[in-house]
């Protein structure tokens, strides 16, 4: 099954606070179940970077697949926003900004994440309300 095609999967880095913290909020902020989820280091993240083409050791970026669609970093995220209950859709001018303004910003928090936000030692596991939004 072509699940990538069918709906919006974000693939996240599953052992990042910050990435943990971000799923919940989206989670919260999407109440159509738009979004599907799987971690990057998880089977089925690992798969659909694959899939994709993408670098299976690609763990220091947010990924969206959309209708066939592969957006990363910070393109990823406002297309993310753009779909969620409002006020979020209007972060969506940012796109305004050229990318790799954007993507540098991006990068800064990105590199720094596991200091400034901390790490787990293990993927989250999904609670029994949203385990159908995870992808396995």
């Amino acid at each position: 099954m072509d699940t990538n095609r069918q709906t919006s999967i974000i693939l996240f880095d599953g052992v990042c606070n910050l990435c943990n913290n971000s799923v919940n909020f989206i989670i919260s902020r999407d109440p159509h179940k738009h979004f599907k989820f799987a971690a990057l280091q998880s089977l089925a993240g690992q798969r659909l970077l694959q899939e994709n083409d993408l670098h299976p050791r690609q763990l220091e970026t947010f990924i969206l697949i959309e209708e066939g669609q592969v957006y990363s970093r910070s393109s990823a995220a406002l297309q993310v926003a753009k779909r969620l209950n409002k006020p979020w859709p209007l972060l969506y001018v940012c796109k305004l900004m050229p990318v790799p303004i954007r993507d540098r910003i991006y990068n800064l928090v990105a590199k720094h994440r596991y200091r400034l936000f901390g790490k787990r030692e293990t993927c989250m596991v999904p609670t029994s309300d949203v385990k159908e939004r995870f992808i396995s």
